[in-house]
């Protein structure tokens, strides 16, 4: 089930819960939790946090990420990159700043961003162009 939450500090995140699957493509101007699955892409212009349960499978592109659970594909962090202790990554990723703690998983390659904040708006600029645009 995805539901939007806001938080004691009145900050607005979205959230898909355990049990939820979704294939698709998904764009999102808040942060962004996953306890359920995603096939697909993600881009968020916020943070995402793949939980505990999470899987994300195909591309995300955001500009911060905080990996729990398990992530197959491609990563594209603007940012900041943290992979916690539990966290399982296969796949290629390109990050500005990455934090790895000890036990995280790791398979694939890992690319630093040159301009990061730049590459961002480029990456979700014409992405979300096309969402706002109205059906023919």
């Amino acid at each position: 089930m995805t539901k939007e939450k806001a938080i004691a500090s009145g900050v607005v995140h979205n959230t898909i819960a355990t049990g939820t699957r979704i294939v698709g493509s998904i764009i999102a101007e808040n942060d962004f939790r996953v306890d359920g699955e995603i096939d697909g892409e993600m881009i968020c212009q916020g943070k995402v946090v793949v939980g505990h349960s999470g899987l994300m499978k195909g591309k995300l592109t955001c500009m911060n990420a905080e990996i729990v659970g398990r992530v197959e594909g491609e990563l594209k962090v603007s940012e900041v990159l943290v992979l916690k202790s539990t966290a399982s990554v296969n796949g290629d990723i390109k990050i500005a700043t990455l934090v790895v703690e000890p036990h995280a998983k790791f398979n694939g390659t890992c690319a630093m961003l040159q301009d990061a904040p730049a590459e961002m708006k480029a990456a979700t600029a014409g992405t979300a162009k096309a969402a706002a645009a109205p059906a023919v």
